[in-house]
């Protein structure tokens, strides 16, 4: 199943319907990355040469080479800034566009369904600064654990298949269930959920396509809950072990007979 749902949101990427989505978030991705490194370079310039003019006051012609060196270091370290952002950067702009790839998927593959109930403007904004934390906190994460001897690539992957799993899938949930109903549906589906999110970290790991990953997860996901949903009808908002609880009193306090 899991495979499957895969397959269909890689096919999904390329679609004829998210092609639109698709050059939205690689356009904004890039507008973003350009602002990004005129904005770093001026606040190099802006903190940095100052304090180069009064490290090395009456700096004579012949010594330009030194801002040449001191020029070329700084732009290898603007370009290495960029790249560490670039993943933030991409799941923070597609974070607004993941209600239109889970609408594309759902009226396509599951057009006999009830559509999703895109989420409002300001728990979109929410949603999608969620996403940005999500992505940012499990590369510190496993940037720290790769430190740990016997642990690394593991670590890269069991931290981000967890929370990308996790806010993933929930978002999926949400276009049909409570926040509260979708959080108890993916604790109870926990172990294929963390499966699919260490293939979502799969993806996130192979160079220039994972800037995509958030289109691949969300419709992933959104296969993976209907796929859930269809083997799981009877599933209760309720707390399992509550209801479980609430029956066993039910049974003890029942008359005999």
């Amino acid at each position: 199943m899991i495979l499957d749902t895969a397959r269909l949101a890689f096919a999904n990427l390329f679609a004829s319907e998210t092609r639109a989505v698709f050059w939205k978030v690689i356009g904004l991705t890039l507008l973003a990355l350009v602002a990004l490194w005129f904005a770093l370079r001026e606040l190099f310039a802006w903190l940095a040469l100052p304090w180069i003019d009064v490290l090395m006051p009456g700096t004579p012609e012949w010594a330009g080479w030194i801002t040449f060196v001191v020029g070329i270091f700084a732009s290898l370290g603007l370009a290495l800034a960029l790249a560490l952002l670039l993943a933030p950067v991409t799941a923070l702009i597609a974070g607004f566009f993941l209600d239109d790839v889970a609408e594309v998927v759902e009226k396509r593959d599951y057009p006999a369904e009830p559509p999703g109930t895109p989420l409002p403007l300001a728990e979109a904004v929410v949603s999608s600064m969620k996403f940005l934390g999500v992505v940012i906190l499990g590369n510190i994460l496993a940037l720290f654990l790769l430190l740990v001897p016997g642990v690394n690539l593991i670590a890269f992957f069991l931290v981000n298949g967890y929370l990308l799993g996790r806010e993933f899938f929930e978002f999926a949930a949400m276009r049909h269930r409570s926040p509260a109903e979708a959080r108890l549906f993916r604790v109870k589906h926990r172990g294929t959920v963390f499966l699919a999110g260490l293939v979502v970290a799969a993806f996130l790991a192979v160079p220039f396509i994972n800037l995509l990953t958030p289109l691949f997860a969300a419709g992933m996901m959104v296969h993976l809950h209907k796929r859930l949903s269809a083997r799981d009808p009877g599933f209760s908002a309720v707390n399992p072990v509550a209801a479980g609880h609430a029956a066993d009193r039910c049974r003890l306090t029942a008359p005999p007979g």
